[in-house]
């Protein structure tokens, strides 16, 4: 099983609420925390781009750092993990962005990959006047899919002529190129977002909800797995899970009960206000999970109990088909990647002689 972390490039983490701990995105944070994953031997550590947050009284997402910028820097300061950024692809041109990713890769060779984030929040990009108005929820992964054929292009021969729809190149020129391939992921979860994971990316994250119910995960693999067979070619599974640990499961529960108790029901409904506006969002999709979620204050599949309850639940994930490995969220960052790395992965059959 491969272990990343979903960095804290945003203030508070994945916990909507009043209660769990409250943070500001900083780079000595998201500095500790991947040098602690790099030292206890997990894959790759992910930054998300949010631009606009929720609001309410823990003013959710308000205060963020920039993705491309936040890896560079933590590229230059690690050796071995894998790093990816987020890029919103209504903000940036591909043949830029496929220079940055460039530039990230000569800083950290064969380290580097680009997460595309197609939008589905329109305040994010209303409040730059760069909305494409509601016709975007339709063709966001066509969009996407000329997208990341132009950068492709542009790696693998550093010229591109691609005429699409959305976009355009003439002569388009990038150099240097990367040494190795840059590997493209994505979070499709709609039918139609994995298909184009399976055509275009290497990596798709997925989601599920609930607590300790490993067994939501499996129907999410078995789409993805069910279009890569469509697609004729490989794009690995990943899980995004929340880790909430203690001394016993009662403890461990305690925590999360306080959170739920504090949870963020302003910036929760703007949340929810937003992801309406994708009338015709699959219920599988990002959006429609958002609108037919508990009101919690996360709605990520979360794994709360002892050391020992945790590491069984991550081994039992491990032996599922077509699921390569999990990104991981904590409560508190710095307490849970000690606890990760110190106190679960040690009695972790799969990920037997890590550090």
């Amino acid at each position: 099983m491969d272990i990343g972390v979903f960095l804290p490039i945003g203030n508070n983490g994945w916990l909507i609420s009043t209660t769990s701990p409250q943070y500001m995105p900083t780079f000595a944070l998201n500095r500790e925390v991947t040098l602690a994953a790099e030292r206890y031997g997990f894959e790759f550590a992910l930054s998300m781009i949010k631009l606009r947050g929720f609001g309410g009284v823990s003013e959710y997402w308000d205060h963020n750092l920039e993705s491309f910028t936040l890896m560079a820097g933590l590229a230059s300061i690690t050796s071995r993990i894998k790093l990816f950024a987020s890029a919103a692809v209504l903000t940036i041109p591909p043949a830029v962005l496929a220079r940055m990713a460039v530039t990230i890769d000569e800083i950290a060779p064969g380290r580097f990959g680009v997460n595309i984030v197609s939008g589905w929040q329109k305040a994010e990009y209303e409040q730059m006047g760069i909305w494409p108005g509601e016709v975007h929820f339709a063709r966001r992964y066509d969009y996407c899919g000329e997208y990341v054929q132009v950068m492709r292009d542009l790696w693998a021969t550093g010229v591109s002529d691609f005429k699409g729809d959305f976009f355009t190149m003439t002569d388009c020129r990038v150099s240097p190129r990367p040494a190795t391939g840059i590997e493209v992921i994505s979070a499709g979860q709609s039918n139609r977002g994995m298909r184009f994971a399976s055509e275009y990316a290497d990596i798709n994250f997925i989601s599920a909800g609930g607590i300790n119910d490993v067994a939501q995960v499996r129907p999410h693999t078995e789409r993805l797995l069910a279009a890569n067979a469509t697609a004729g070619r490989e794009c690995r599974a990943m899980l995004l899970m929340m880790i909430i640990a203690d001394e016993t499961d009662e403890a461990a529960m305690a925590k999360w009960d306080h959170y739920v108790a504090g949870t963020d029901h302003e910036a929760l409904a703007w949340r929810d206000g937003q992801a309406a506006a994708d009338v015709k969002a699959e219920a599988h999709s990002t959006v429609g999970r958002m609108i037919r979620s508990d009101r919690v204050p996360t709605n990520m599949l979360r794994l709360i109990g002892s050391y020992g309850t945790i590491a069984r639940q991550l081994d039992e994930l491990a032996l599922m088909p077509g699921l390569r490995g999990v990104m991981l969220t904590f409560d508190d960052y710095r307490i849970g990647m000690e606890q990760f790395g110190t106190r679960i992965q040690p009695l972790m059959r799969s990920r037997a002689g890590r550090v």
